[in-house]
């Protein structure tokens, strides 16, 4: 690629773009800033959405129309995956792409244009996530594609779809996420580690849709994997796909020990207990004697400073001691 040499109009083009991407007005308000240095007309963001493999129209300006097939059939071009492959900015009418040109672009009287692939991350793992079209009635500086190619990894960020919205609550560090849509599909958490304990449970799609179909904001408790480890999660409601319009959750964890010395059967005490059990109820439930309950609920109310069912339920709840029920 071309090199430019940037002006102090420049730098604060591009540190707008990043601005606006950020926590402004977004695709507008980032093509805003871009178009004090060039002299774009027109653009389309298309989002690729992994978890369908399709591309789709996200955010255009300045076009008559925008068919709604005319994403996907870019995206097909030879030279658009060659294009992928270089990170380069593909010209308007390059060989093998002049049908989609005089189909979908020429007509409206566009005549000069580039097209941009868009990766989030570094390069050796970068992750698409869509493309940016500009266009424009007359010729684009030479410059345009150098321009574009050096603002498109954070353009990127405008078009990934996996991004999921945990508000208004946060996670710790040290946790890893997976989202889910209500139907069970599942979802990258944009600046948070995916959980590959999370994603070797089956079961935790029909956790996240029970979770979703309840009508609480959130949810902790203590799970053991499939290895047996036991891991801290948090389940919150978020806002998945474009623009966070399809409702899901975010499941979260990362490893723990069993807190206040509690033994795993005392956690399987304490969560019948929380849930209003009595000794017998819990004896019968963990096939166990009346007598054992009692015992190990001494152990529990003297580990965790109760003197209570009613404070050791609170105390549960709120620290999210509880074994989490996967189904």
């Amino acid at each position: 690629m071309d090199s430019i040499t940037l002006s102090a109009r420049h730098l604060h083009a591009f540190a707008e773009v990043g601005f606006q991407v950020a926590g402004g007005s977004g695709a507008h308000g980032a093509m805003t800033a871009l178009r004090k240095i060039i002299p774009v007309e027109a653009y389309e963001f298309v989002a690729y959405d992994p978890a369908t493999g399709r591309h789709r129209s996200l955010v255009s300006s300045g076009y008559a129309r925008v068919d709604e097939d005319a994403a996907e059939e870019y995206a097909r071009l030879d030279p658009y995956r060659r294009a992928m492959a270089s990170r380069v900015p593909l010209p308007m009418g390059s060989p093998g792409t002049e049908l989609y040109y005089r189909r979908h672009l020429e007509p409206y009287g566009w005549r000069s244009g580039l097209t941009a692939p868009l990766f989030v991350g570094d390069v050796g793992e970068a992750r698409y996530t869509g493309l940016l079209h500009v266009n424009a009635r007359r010729a684009l500086p030479p410059e345009t594609g150098t321009v574009l190619g050096a603002v498109a990894s954070t353009l990127a960020h405008v078009t990934d779809v996996t991004r999921c919205v945990i508000d208004p609550f946060g996670l710790p560090p040290g946790f890893h996420a997976v989202a889910f849509e209500r139907g069970g599909r599942r979802r990258a958490v944009a600046g948070w580690p995916g959980s590959e304990a999370i994603e070797r449970e089956p079961a935790m799609a029909d956790l996240a849709r029970d979770f979703i179909d309840s009508r609480e904001l959130s949810r902790r408790g203590l799970w053991p994997d499939s290895t047996g480890q036991w891991r801290e999660v948090r389940v919150h409601r978020a806002g998945v796909g474009f623009h966070g319009a399809i409702q899901g959750a975010v499941i979260a964890e990362r490893p723990c020990s069993l807190p206040y010395d509690l033994t795993a059967r005392e956690v399987e005490v304490l969560t019948r207990v929380a849930f209003g059990d009595s000794n017998p109820q819990i004896a019968a439930a963990l096939v166990l004697s009346v007598r054992t309950v009692t015992t190990h609920l001494e152990h529990i109310f003297a580990k965790l400073g109760c003197d209570s069912r009613t404070r050791l339920t609170t105390k549960v709840l709120a620290e999210g001691l509880c074994r989490l029920d996967v189904p």
